[in-house]
């Protein structure tokens, strides 16, 4: 009786702890992979100290110097984008919807340039993105609300 006992929880501590650590360690990579981008493109110039992650997003920004910088590791390759906001002079979230309906497929940041006044596209959700459910639809939609409303403070 008490071998059988035993056994069971055992199987029960294994059910649990496989995922935890299959999930801690991605944590550990991910993050390591954050801080090894920031190092990058910090090159003691830059200090990314306001940060936030969520659905594999990291938005960090240098208000002082302005700098901002996004990375996405939703997909297999990461995308870092590395923006100068003192070259930038305008910033919009720009929710793209399906024909005649209210379904959003994409989320982005319009950045455009001072100089050439060229805008550049920043994509913060794709519906095409088969990881990305209707939560992290609206979680990425308030957090870009967020980052946008940073940047343009940084801006002015």
């Amino acid at each position: 009786m008490d071998t059988s006992v035993t056994l069971i929880g055992l199987l029960i501590i294994l059910l649990i702890a496989i995922p935890l650590t299959y999930a801690f360690r991605s944590n550990i990579l991910n993050n390591a992979k954050i801080k090894e981008i920031k190092k990058q493109y910090s090159n003691n110039h830059y200090d990314f100290s306001k940060s936030e992650i969520q659905n594999k997003k990291n938005f960090s920004i240098d208000s002082k110097k302005k700098g901002f910088l996004f990375i996405d590791y939703s997909y297999k390759v990461e995308t870092v984008y590395f923006i100068d906001i003192n070259n930038i002079l305008s910033c919009r979230l720009m929710p793209t919807t399906e024909n005649n309906t209210d379904t959003i497929l994409k989320i982005e940041f319009e950045l455009v340039y001072k100089k050439t006044l060229k805008k550049e596209l920043i994509p913060i959700y794709n519906i095409e993105n088969k990881f990305l459910d209707f939560n992290c639809l609206y979680e990425d939609h308030q957090l870009g609300k967020k980052w946008n409303q940073l940047i343009n403070d940084c801006l002015s």
